[in-house]
């Protein structure tokens, strides 16, 4: 259902506030009205971690293919 348009979203219904006051009256409306934040991702798990290759320290260049190959 949408609002009509000449109806205003707030009304400030006693007292004479400043233009700074108003000004945030509104911030803080538009603040709490966004979404929150997406959580952030959760950590790698364990399990997961141990099918990825662990750091080997091979790095490219001559002779890299051949360390490659080699106990670590």
């Amino acid at each position: 259902m949408d609002m009509p348009v000449d109806e205003p979203l707030f009304r400030i219904v006693r007292g004479t506030p400043t233009a700074e006051e108003v000004a945030a009256l509104v911030g803080a409306i538009l603040a709490r009205s966004r979404p929150a934040a997406p959580p952030p991702p959760a950590p790698t798990s364990a399990w997961a971690r141990s099918g990825r290759p662990a750091g080997t320290g091979h790095l490219p260049g001559p002779g890299a293919w051949r360390a490659s190959g080699l106990p670590s």
